[in-house]
């Protein structure tokens, strides 16, 4: 974002969020603080025995991903805060908030479709909705996109950015099978890191099928988040 005084007016593509950086500001340490206690809870990285195998699993990873960028979202509104004033928009990129709010939202989706059914089916007395399970689940992935939603300059997400975002998940799966297959443990004697990735369990079609009609799914999710991009700036540029 190029800087600007405060007395020039905005443009219209930053104008499609909430112009105030001073709410976004405190938004945003809010989340850092949310983000953070997830992490720390979930990594046990201030008790005797931190469970570092917990930085192997996507969620995990996906949740550091946004804990990085709160901060450089933080580190960008101050900054914009005391150049540019109170009113305007904040972000290093708005492209790479929606990359971000994408990664997270993944984190989400398979979380309350795929894994807590599965967890209820198998019964392997796992207990989903904890105060844990909801900040790296849910709690996160909603202040991702109520940022993005709320203090984002809309209109900058392009036609084929959701096809790119796909990479994130698709670099971590690479990287679970790989690892797996090579006898990597993301727990003691488990080899995969969600059931749907079980190659013993379901064989190597049954882990494609899961991957592809998962895949299909978050692409979907990906072009409900760049129309809703397009209808929030056409709005704004109707108001």
């Amino acid at each position: 974002m190029t800087t600007r005084s405060a007395a020039a007016p905005e443009p219209l593509a930053d104008r499609a969020a909430i112009p105030l950086r001073p709410l976004a500001l405190v938004f945003r340490l809010v989340s850092l603080a949310g983000i953070l206690l997830g992490v720390v809870r979930i990594t046990g990285i201030f008790t005797p025995n931190p469970t570092w195998s917990a930085l192997l699993y996507y969620t995990v990873l996906s949740n550091l991903l946004c804990l990085v960028w709160v901060v450089l979202l933080i580190i960008r509104t101050v900054r914009d805060l005391r150049t540019d004033g109170p009113r305007g928009t904040s972000t290093p990129s708005a492209r790479w908030s929606a990359a971000v709010m994408m990664a997270i939202s993944v984190t989400m989706a398979i979380y309350l479709i795929v894994l807590v059914p599965m967890t209820f089916v198998q019964g392997n007395g796992y207990e989903p909705f904890t105060l844990t399970d909801n900040l790296i689940h849910i709690i996160t992935p909603c202040l991702l996109i109520l940022d993005w939603l709320l203090f984002v300059p809309k209109g900058r997400v392009r036609g084929g950015d959701p096809m790119r975002w796909t990479l994130i998940p698709i670099a971590y799966l690479v990287f679970a099978l790989v690892y797996g297959g090579f006898g990597g443990e993301f727990a003691p004697g488990v080899h995969y890191p969600y059931p749907f990735l079980d190659v013993a369990a379901l064989g190597v079609a049954g882990v494609a099928s899961w991957i592809v009609v998962l895949a299909v799914a978050l692409i979907a999710l990906g072009y409900v988040y760049l129309g809703l991009d397009r209808l929030l700036a056409r709005l704004v540029a109707r108001g």
